[in-house]
């Protein structure tokens, strides 16, 4: 049985799916008891409800367990005083096999939901735990969050330049690689840096759309500037608006540049295009 930590995000559930379709047994662990019944239909054998801070809970649900894999929430302020009390608890329950999700180059400490990521890694390795990281580059799927506006109306939106350069991942593709990775002893000691695409300037995703579409898509960019008032309009708490728009000012002056090398290596054929990704999308 493999415990899965942050079942409920669009990363747990993928995950999740990917390991059912394998034949492994699934343990999500989830913050909410609504999430009970998606979690099951997505072929979970079993549902705990509980908060990543809460050792004897996650003790509890790690037992009898062969790995963890563990996600945080999204840009949460909490991700080390979390993955601390995951290890504690998986310890506490004698797992040893632990698969952290991380995100591609974690050490740039410009954009502090990465350097985070780089500290959890620092703290597991110093635990003795058989860690294995997996580091994957921006989804594919978070052009979504703007699709009816690229299908209704032609435009493609986010908050940096048309030149920024950066390398994609479908998710499914990481999930393919979660459930390949997580019950292999193979690779433990692992840090796998997971791009789909060379860097793509944002012209070059918005010309993707276009073709898989059939219509025209052009490019309009948002200043960090305005994504954060309507980020502040929306309700967005602080933390998670001051630290995106960090992320949207790094990329807008370095990129986010990644090799689809490893991926390509461990799913053993080519990673999901964005042509790809964009025609799935459209049924």
């Amino acid at each position: 049985m493999i415990l899965v930590t942050g079942a409920a995000g669009k990363t747990g559930k993928a995950i999740v799916k990917a390991m059912v379709a394998r034949g492994q047994a699934v343990h999500a662990f989830v913050h909410r008891e609504v999430h009970r019944s998606a979690l099951m239909a997505l072929g979970a054998t079993t549902v705990s409800v509980g908060t990543l801070d809460d050792v004897a809970a996650i003790a509890l649900a790690a037992q009898g367990a062969r790995a963890v894999y563990h996600i945080c929430p999204n840009v949460s302020p909490l991700e080390l005083p979390f993955a601390r009390a995951v290890a504690d608890g998986v310890a506490r329950a004698g797992v040893k096999r632990f698969i952290f999700h991380s995100v591609l180059h974690p050490q740039i400490e410009a954009m502090p939901h990465h350097w985070q990521k780089m500290r959890v890694e620092e703290m597991l390795f110093a635990r003795g735990l058989d860690v294995t990281v997996l580091q994957p580059t921006a989804y594919m799927q978070n052009i979504l969050t703007g699709w009816q506006t690229i299908v209704t109306q032609g435009v493609y939106s986010v908050p940096y330049p048309a030149s920024t350069r950066i390398s994609l991942i479908d998710l499914d593709d990481v999930a393919e690689v979660a459930a390949l990775v997580t019950p292999d002893d193979a690779h433990i000691g692992a840090s796998y840096e997971l791009a789909g695409t060379a860097p793509l300037s944002q012209t070059e995703v918005a010309n993707t759309l276009s073709a898989a579409l059939g219509k025209p898509v052009r490019f309009e960019s948002e200043s960090p500037d305005a994504w954060a008032a309507r980020a502040r309009a929306a309700g967005m708490d602080e933390y998670r608006r001051n630290t995106l728009e960090k992320m949207f000012r790094y990329y807008e002056e370095h990129g986010l540049v990644g090799n689809p090398t490893v991926l390509t290596a461990l799913l053993g054929r080519e990673p999901t295009t964005p042509a790809d990704f964009a025609k799935r999308n459209m049924r």
